[in-house]
Parts: C-alpha cells; sequence; structure tokens
C-alpha cells in the first residue's frame, strides 16, 4: 500500500506536469498568434507592393497546405484573419496597448472612471492604423516610416498627458509582440473580436476581461453582443457607493454593477410579477450569475427572516467573494418608485445584522427595476448610509412584437403561453 509521503510526492510531481502543461500551451498559443501577425503582414505588404488581389490569399492557402499537411490554420478564410489581424495591429498599436494597459494596471486595473480611458484612446489608435495601412499602399516601409511621426499623446481620466514614444523600429524585436496582451489572447478570440467589435479601446479592456476571468469564445461574443462595456463601463450607474464604502471597495463595486443588466434567457409577458421572474432567474442561475460578473455565489430566493415577530422575504441574497460581503437583490417588474429604496434599505440592515460576520465588508443593496427616472432615483438615494445601487433589467416577450403581424394565430398562441406563466 503506498504510504502518505509517497501520495504526497505523486500529487506534487501532478500538480508540476499540469503547470508545465500550462505553460507550454501558453507559449505555443503565443508563437502560434506571432506566426500569424507575420503572414498577415506579409500579405499586407506583397498585396500592395505587388498589386496582387484577393485571389493571392487562396493561392497561398493552398500551396502552404500541401508543403505543410499536418499543420491547421492555413485555409484561406484564416489566412483572410491574419491579414486583418496584422492590420488592426500595427507595431506602433502593439505598443500603444502595452502603454494604455500600464497606465491602468498603475491606477488600479478594476474601476470603471480609468477604463473610461479606453473611449478616448480610439481615435489615436484608429489613427495610427490607418497611417500603416495608407503606408503600405504607397509602397513604403512601414517600420521606417511610422517613427518619423511625432510623440503621440492623449489626456487619461485624471487630465494628465500620456506620451506615447515612438521608438526606433530597429530595436523592435519579436518581444514586443509577444509581451503585448495581443499575444496572450486565444486566436479564437481574436476572431470574435475582429468580427464584432471595430472600436480598438473597447476591444483592449474585452482582452483584459477574457485574460482576467478565463472567458470562453462563446462568453465572449455574447458579452459583446450584449453591450457590456457600454453597461458596465461606459453608462452613468446611479448608486450612493462612494458616499458609503470605503473607496477601494467603492471604486470595485461601482466597477462591477451594470446597467442595464440583460436577462434575456427570461422569457416572460409584458405584465409578468417579481416572483415569475425570480423563478425564472433561480431555474437559470447559471446563465443569471453569468450576467451578474465573475465572483457572485448564489445564497438563496425569497430568504426568510422573521423581525419584530412579522415575516420578510428577500427577493435573492448573493455574496461577492472579492467584495467580501453579501449583496440583496430586490426585484420589480415595474419602474422604480421612491419607496422601493426604502425597503431595499431595511433588507441591507437587516442581513447585516442577521448573515454579516465580522469577516464580511458591510452588506450591499441592488435595486432592479423596468426603468427609472435617474434624477428621481438620485434624491430617492440621498440620506441613507447603506450601500444601494439602481439598475434597469430587460428581459424578453414570449412572443416578440414583429413576430405579431406574420404569425396568423398569434393571439391563441399568446394566450396559451400566458396560462404557462
Amino acid at each position: 500500500m503506498k504510504d502518505k509521503e509517497y501520495i504526497q510526492l505523486l500529487t506534487f510531481a501532478k500538480e508540476q506536469i499540469k503547470l508545465a502543461q500550462i505553460k507550454t500551451l501558453s507559449v505555443a498559443n503565443s508563437q502560434m498568434l506571432l506566426l500569424y501577425w507575420q503572414m498577415g503582414r506579409l500579405i499586407l505588404e506583397n498585396q500592395n507592393k505587388q498589386g496582387w488581389g484577393a485571389k493571392v490569399i487562396q493561392l497561398l492557402s493552398v500551396d502552404l497546405r500541401k508543403e505543410f499537411p499536418n499543420i491547421k490554420g492555413f485555409s484561406a478564410r484564416n489566412m483572410l484573419y491574419m491579414k486583418q489581424f496584422a492590420q488592426a495591429y500595427s507595431l506602433e498599436t502593439i505598443r500603444f496597448y502595452n502603454t494604455i494597459e500600464i497606465q491602468l494596471k498603475d491606477k488600479n486595473n478594476l474601476t470603471q472612471t480609468n477604463f473610461q480611458l479606453l473611449l478616448k484612446v480610439d481615435n489615436e489608435l484608429t489613427s495610427i492604423t490607418q497611417q500603416a495601412v495608407a503606408l503600405l499602399k504607397n509602397n513604403h516601409n512601414i517600420e521606417d516610416k511610422i517613427t518619423q511621426q511625432p510623440v503621440a499623446q492623449i489626456q487619461d481620466s485624471d487630465n494628465q498627458t500620456i506620451e506615447i514614444i515612438k521608438q526606433p523600429v530597429a530595436q523592435l524585436e519579436e518581444n514586443d509582440f509577444l509581451s503585448s496582451i495581443i499575444a496572450k489572447i486565444q486566436w479564437s478570440h481574436h476572431v470574435v473580436l475582429m468580427d464584432k467589435e471595430p472600436h480598438l479601446g473597447k476591444r483592449l479592456w474585452y482582452m483584459l476581461n477574457s485574460l482576467e476571468h478565463g472567458n470562453s469564445r462563446n462568453v465572449l461574443a455574447m458579452q459583446i453582443e450584449s453591450g457590456l462595456f457600454e453597461r458596465q463601463i461606459a453608462t452613468n450607474k446611479i448608486n450612493n457607493f462612494k458616499n458609503t464604502l470605503p473607496p477601494v471597495q467603492s471604486d470595485f463595486a461601482n466597477y462591477l454593477f451594470k446597467d442595464p443588466y440583460i436577462f434575456d434567457f427570461v422569457q416572460a409577458k409584458e405584465k409578468a410579477d417579481e416572483r415569475n421572474i425570480e423563478e425564472q432567474l433561480t431555474t437559470n442561475i447559471t446563465k443569471f450569475l453569468l450576467e451578474l460578473g465573475q465572483g457572485f455565489a448564489f445564497v438563496g430566493r425569497q430568504v426568510h427572516f422573521e423581525i419584530g415577530n412579522s415575516d420578510f422575504y428577500a427577493d435573492l441574497i448573493f455574496y461577492h467573494t472579492k467584495l467580501h460581503c453579501y449583496v440583496v437583490v430586490e426585484l420589480k417588474a415595474r419602474p422604480f418608485e421612491p419607496g422601493d429604496a426604502s425597503q431595499l434599505n431595511f433588507y441591507v440592515n437587516v442581513v447585516n445584522d442577521k448573515l454579516k460576520t465580522d469577516q464580511d465588508n458591510d452588506t450591499i443593496g441592488l435595486l432592479l427595476c423596468k426603468g427609472k427616472n435617474e434624477i428621481v432615483a438620485e434624491y430617492a438615494l440621498k440620506g441613507y448610509s447603506s450601500a444601494i445601487g439602481i439598475s434597469d433589467y430587460q428581459i424578453s416577450k414570449a412572443v416578440p412584437e414583429e413576430l405579431k403581424s406574420s404569425l396568423p394565430q398569434i393571439e391563441d398562441i399568446e394566450r396559451e403561453m400566458e396560462n404557462q406563466l
């Protein structure tokens, strides 16, 4: 029988092998991306210098697959993506990305305000990309020419000037690409970004977000399609976090929450009540947690509390593993009303008293409603010492309005579906 020491040795050995495998795969991915980037540049430069059209990609694909039959990735479609890849990420753009990433991390990686910097840098990134393409079309050497341009400047979120020094290209080697976040993202993710997100600043955020949370290709596509950047970064969120939470926790909580939340997996009639929506949210808890974001753990639905010989039920309670606090979610199947904040404040106080321990931070309340007047919501939050945020949510109707005219028996179908809800 194997003794305890050997079991420990075997466990450690397995962990080391798995870690080595992950590192090997990571290096292999970076090298593959470098190859794709270099291939894309070759195609771009030769198409412009030689005047070749799109057919050269098809021809190159056929010949490379004959020469390297065991290597995948040389389909004409994939080589067209390689061209787009190189076109989007010139050496200058890659250096720009690296500079902005450093700025974000220096200021605190997870704050909504700092990530809004990405909305400002897109014009500069786009200009750099267009400049590179124009130079190629004029048959100039991109690397020699682009470094003659002046130092680029943008304003960060603190109105401080960020300078992007254009270094001599002779100093640039493969590590310029390999050290960038671009080399850390899976190729399948790059394809999604090229297909769905033209904004280069937003692309950087989606890369950072995918790398941090390990998002799959499908999750990334869903996030872009649902406008996650706009809902989490660009939107003006209604909350009192800055006045009720410590600065670091306040910044992170404000960054974390979205407006609106999109529960497109919930099928409901126009006047569905809160209980029906709650039930569907918890039935689809995996999708619900995915929309809430990384770190949320489900505690319970309609959580019972007995206060002053009366029964009270909190709609939904979560625990956030990074904020180290409970999050009480109250759901309203109607627009926001001022009294809703008072009700949520009550449940936040109850959870702080009944569930919170000395190791937990103060509970946060999140009110989800079907629309709100932002001025009314801001007034409603004034004076509360509890941290409360107010966001809209959107759900799918059982039968989309645009289909009604094309379905002859739509009224019967709607009635049948309403009876099931």
